[in-house]
């Protein structure tokens, strides 16, 4: 099999796109060792160049792990850049509601788990979120990011790392439109306290009020 493509960033593509089809389809499954570079690049006729930043791309989506000294395993057949492109393709009212739900969990396993160095760096989100103003997307986002990596759950760290991309590209549309409410820094406030506290009920509570206005607001602008 010898792929051909038009320039050095389209023979990379058509190599990512060959390695996340045979990966998909099952050609190795999770945990096996894929062929070297030296023999990749025989059987694509491609350089090794290529076939090295083939591999660093699908690292990077999730699908393959380097592991210094033994080479390079597959880490997932499923591939998160097709689920990534479904969510990105979602509405505001959808985004939000998958939220509640995913950050309603997080906060409580949060309370449950967090350790000192979870506490110090919501704090510091909080703090970081405070000084940027209450329409800052980028803050908003670091801080929900801290609440999910403090359940120590790399499952749900990882599935938000990608939703994330949405929920940012949604922040930055809705803080940007004076229909949507301000990020509310009391109720940030608030969930950082239940957390502290241990206690998962009030940081279920908690994040599920700091997303309710803004689902009731795009709920009564998606009913026009």
């Amino acid at each position: 099999m010898v792929l051909k493509a038009a320039g050095r960033t389209s023979l990379v593509d058509a190599v990512v796109d060959q390695l996340r089809a045979q990966l998909t389809h099952g050609e190795w499954a999770v945990g096996d060792r894929i062929p070297t570079e030296h023999d990749l690049a025989e059987q694509l006729g491609v350089g090794r160049n290529t076939v090295r930043e083939a591999v660093r791309v699908l690292v990077h989506a999730g699908l393959l792990e380097s592991r210094q000294g033994n080479g390079t395993f597959v880490r997932s057949t499923a591939d998160p850049a097709a689920v990534l492109r479904t969510v990105r393709a979602a509405g505001a009212l959808d985004v939000l509601e998958l939220r509640v739900a995913l950050e309603t969990e997080a906060a409580r396993l949060a309370a449950a788990r967090r350790d000192t160095h979870d506490l110090l760096r919501l704090r510091a989100a909080l703090a970081t979120l405070r000084e940027e103003g209450d329409r800052d997307a980028d803050a908003d986002l670091a801080f929900h990011r801290a609440v999910v990596e403090a359940t120590h759950n790399a499952a749900f760290t990882e599935v938000y790392r990608f939703f994330s991309v949405q929920v940012h590209e949604s922040l930055v549309e809705s803080l940007g439109d004076h229909e949507m409410p301000a990020i509310d820094l009391d109720a940030h406030e608030a969930l950082v306290v239940a957390v502290e506290a241990g206690d998962p009920e009030a940081a279920g509570a908690a994040a599920r009020e700091l997303l309710r206005v803004p689902l009731e607001t795009v709920r009564a602008i998606a009913a026009r």
